[in-house]
């Protein structure tokens, strides 16, 4: 893990009770007002972000593959859909594919995605707060505040305006 990715990950531990609060707060509040809040910000913050300088969602998470982004990854990397699988996936818990190994092995030293256009759903909906419905996205974005300085940065500012 880079010194970027250990210091999200301090300082958003560091604050996990802050974030407790919010979170508790959010889940009292109407369904939609926590969207208003959540995506609202979300391009704000997504247009001041590099990805592509951090990565650790690909270094350090697995999205949940179906079968039709199994499909599309094998289009991309001219295999069958079974290789892809053999090569880079696993069955989690859940019964869902995710990646056999972190970082994502389609992740390059630069990175760039191997698959970007063809990339799971998942990693292109990431970090998922510009989606609606996000009083049933907030586990996720919760787990996402140590990962993704973009969520840390909206939690940051929503603990600001609700304090």
């Amino acid at each position: 893990m880079d010194d970027d990715a250990k210091s999200l990950k301090q300082r958003a531990s560091g604050e996990k009770g802050l974030h407790r609060a919010l979170f508790k707060k959010l889940r009292g509040m109407k369904p939609a007002r926590v969207d208003g809040l959540i995506t609202s910000r979300h391009d704000r913050l997504m247009e001041q972000a590099d990805c592509l300088a951090c990565a650790n969602c690909c270094r350090s998470i697995s999205p949940a593959l179906n079968d039709r982004d199994v499909d599309r990854m094998a289009k991309a990397l001219k295999m069958k859909p079974s290789e892809v699988v053999t090569r880079f996936l696993r069955i989690d818990s859940d019964g869902d594919y995710v990646f056999r190994t972190q970082p994502c092995p389609l992740l390059g030293a630069d990175n760039y995605c191997a698959i970007y256009e063809a990339r799971p759903r998942a990693c292109r909906e990431y970090p998922h707060t510009d989606r609606s419905r996000q009083h049933q996205l907030l586990d996720i974005t919760f787990r996402n505040i140590a990962i993704c300085p973009v969520v840390y940065d909206l939690v940051t500012e929503l603990r600001e305006e609700l304090s």
